[in-house]
């Protein structure tokens, strides 16, 4: 059975838009990977979680910053045959004030605690789907503002450009799906279904 490490936030945990609550196995993209991919013997590690960072710690919330865990999942799963890599949405909070481009720094750090793991191990990186406007309403989610917005929007380019320095494959969520109306920044059911489609693309490819 091959492994395959899904390591992200909150839209890989499968956050409800605008709840605390979770989307069942089969709903969300991770657990619709498993549907597909079971039969032809590869097992999917979930391993979302809300609020996590690529490199940066979380005053709020203890355990969110992603180079922290990473080498510690990757020895305990161990052998993973590919990484699914997405995460920087909450890097776009205005309390680390980081641009596209230090986020990017960051995505790099993860890169190489893989490599240097297993340096066949095959990673697809995913950029995320872009924050909705008037995420930052105190309604919604106050942790971002207008400058969360415009740098989740420029993700995509500086993923891109590290995908190709680092040889992995490549997604952007956001050319597939956009954050549900609920909260502006979380993938709804169909947001799911449309990545867990668009990913086995990738793997199959």
């Amino acid at each position: 059975m091959k492994e395959i490490l899904c390591f992200g936030d909150s839209n890989t945990y499968g956050l409800i838009p605008g709840t605390k609550e979770r989307y069942g196995r089969d709903t969300r993209w991770t657990g619709l990977l498993e549907q597909h991919l079971y039969e032809k013997g590869y097992r999917i590690i979930e391993e979302g979680l809300c609020g996590r960072t690529t490199v940066f710690e979380d005053e709020l919330r203890e355990g969110r910053k992603g180079a922290a865990l990473l080498p510690t999942l990757l020895e305990s799963h161990a052998p993973i045959d590919r990484v699914v890599l997405m995460l920087g949405t909450n890097d776009c909070k205005s309390l680390y004030n980081a641009s596209a481009e230090v986020i990017g720094l960051g995505i790099e750090q993860l890169l190489k605690q893989i490599r240097k793991i297993d340096s066949d191990t095959r990673i697809l990186l995913i950029s995320p789907i872009q924050l909705g406007e008037g995420v930052w309403e105190p309604e919604f989610d106050p942790e971002f503002n207008q400058k969360s917005v415009e740098v989740s929007k420029k993700l995509k380019s500086v993923y891109q450009r590290i995908a190709l320095k680092y040889n992995c494959d490549f997604l952007a969520a956001s050319d597939i799906a956009a954050p549900s109306s609920a909260d502006r920044e979380h993938l709804n059911e169909e947001g799911h279904q449309k990545l867990a489609e668009a990913v086995l693309k990738v793997i199959a490819a």
